[in-house]
């Protein structure tokens, strides 16, 4: 099978003189993770996702970060060495490029022209139709699991989450699993301001420094795993069809599943690990 049987034919784009501002409220509005960039002739010149948006605007550095978000072009914070397919490419070598590069996401270009976008939850959709019963949840889970103490600070989990270049972290109440942090999580988190009630939006969009920013940086460092986990945790039993997991997934659009054993966190499952079973 190749990638024109599964791709998404809809792709959103903005153009290469938008502002981030414009390519985050999309992001927020729509549910998307990741924008494809085009210049004034409509040919794909980069992508952009949420955690590009975040690592590039965190902390200190260059004056341009200190911006307000629509006055910072996409172009500061997009990824230029975009890698294509073509619709006549084998799923199975668009699983081993997005697996090598260690991205998500493949526009398709045919004749110099953007026809579509391949991402892992269109290998994902693929997986579940077509390998039902072949790997159970425990043949393609990752066993060793990084995790956080709910009562661990914000700043803690973002360290640990780049450190290990990883999309999502199980927050752990004792020993067992009672949320999940995840980039989109932390990229767009808001939480309310104690003295005035107002929802303002924190973390990786408040700059870290001494000076008139030294409230914020107070509130950002209050802020522990348990004020922006995902609650309603899901989870899954390292005997099931991997495909339930895929389907899971797919239905509660989500990129990782906790694998307990006796309510015992033994693993997880993610979108990475159930395209690996695609053979």
């Amino acid at each position: 099978m190749n990638v024109r049987d599964i791709m998404t034919d809809e792709v959103v784009v903005i153009q290469d003189t938008d502002q981030v501002a414009y390519a985050r409220n999309l992001m927020l509005k729509h549910g998307f993770s990741r924008i494809v960039v085009i210049d004034s002739k409509g040919a794909p010149v980069g992508i952009v996702t949420e955690k590009d948006i975040a690592r590039k605007l965190r902390g200190n550095g260059a004056a341009w970060r200190k911006r307000p978000l629509d006055k910072i072009s996409i172009r500061r914070v997009m990824k230029n060495d975009l890698i294509t397919v073509s619709p006549d490419t084998k799923v199975k070598d668009s699983v081993e490029i997005m697996l090598k590069n260690d991205i998500s996401s493949l526009p398709v270009i045919e004749e110099d022209e953007l026809v579509g976008i391949i991402t892992k939850t269109d290998l994902m959709k693929f997986y579940q139709n077509k390998f039902q019963s072949k790997w159970k949840v425990s043949d393609l889970m990752s066993s060793e699991v990084i995790t956080v103490n709910e009562n661990h600070a914000i700043t803690h989990v973002i360290s640990i989450m780049e450190d290990n270049n990883i999309g999502r972290i199980v927050v752990m109440r004792d020993s067992e699993p009672v949320g999940i942090i995840t980039s989109e999580n932390i990229s767009f988190a808001d939480i309310e301001d104690p003295e005035t009630g107002v929802s303002v939006e924190k973390v990786y969009f408040v700059h870290q420094v001494d000076g008139k920013d030294k409230k914020n940086f107070r509130m950002v460092s209050m802020l522990t795993a348990g004020d922006i986990m995902t609650n309603d945790l899901l989870k899954i039993s390292k005997d099931d069809d991997a495909s339930l997991a895929a389907k899971i997934m797919i239905e509660k659009d989500i990129s990782g599943i906790p694998v307990v054993e006796d309510d015992e966190l033994v693993g997880i499952i993610t979108k990475t690990d159930i395209i690996e079973g695609i053979q």
